[in-house]
């Protein structure tokens, strides 16, 4: 009997989740098509139906990567520094689920970066979710939780440091753990909320 069209999608949905099962146990590293048939108990000549070279795969699995990140819950949180706060709590490895996930996405960027056109990929990954802290950014000057000035340079900082936190707390999870992660990003936020406005020059004069 053929294959119908659901039997082909419900096919490709099992490669994905295993593809997604090895990139959590062994790192983009660990991603080979020798791998991902394994998990499937299947032989790579199955695989090269989906994924003709490992580029491919690799290209798959970035954007697998992309969309199980966008599609996990998130803190809910009030417009203005709150929401500005939640958004890069979210990131930080202050869970043993957001420990999995940044540990992937680390080992990523040396898949990425090996391919121009991958990495280029990847940093327009990265700038979608700059953006959408840039938009929340803005919004918390516009409320007064942060002095006025660029917003996109504000995020990109943010952005920046909560990168740097990633990478400290998953080589030194002692030195880090989740409650240091928590107090350092709301030392930053506390003092960004009382910097001089990003971009702008000076901001006005204390009294005399």
């Amino acid at each position: 009997m053929p294959r119908t069209k659901g039997d082909h999608e419900a096919r490709r949905r099992d490669v994905s989740e295993a593809v997604w099962r090895v990139l959590a146990a062994r790192g983009f590293g660990g991603l080979s098509l020798r791998a991902v048939a394994a998990e499937l108990d299947a032989t790579t000549g199955l695989l090269t139906h989906y994924f003709p070279t490992k580029r491919d795969l690799v290209k798959h699995a970035l954007d697998l990567l992309e969309e199980r990140s966008g599609a996990r819950p998130r803190r809910a949180a009030a417009e203005g520094l709150p929401a500005v706060r939640a958004a890069l709590l979210d990131i930080l490895p202050i869970t043993d689920a957001a420990v999995d996930g940044n540990r992937i996405w680390v080992s990523s960027w040396d898949a990425a970066l090996a391919d121009p056109e991958l990495s280029g990929d990847h940093a327009r990954r990265y700038g979608r979710s700059r953006d959408r802290l840039r938009d929340m950014v803005a919004t918390a000057q516009r409320l007064g939780d942060l002095p006025p000035g660029d917003p996109a340079r504000v995020a990109a900082g943010a952005q920046s440091f909560v990168l740097g936190l990633v990478v400290q707390a998953l080589f030194d999870p002692r030195a880090f753990p989740p409650r240091h992660q928590v107090d350092l990003l709301d030392d930053y936020l506390a003092a960004l909320a009382c910097a001089p406005p990003a971009g702008g020059g000076p901001g006005p004069a204390a009294p005399s």
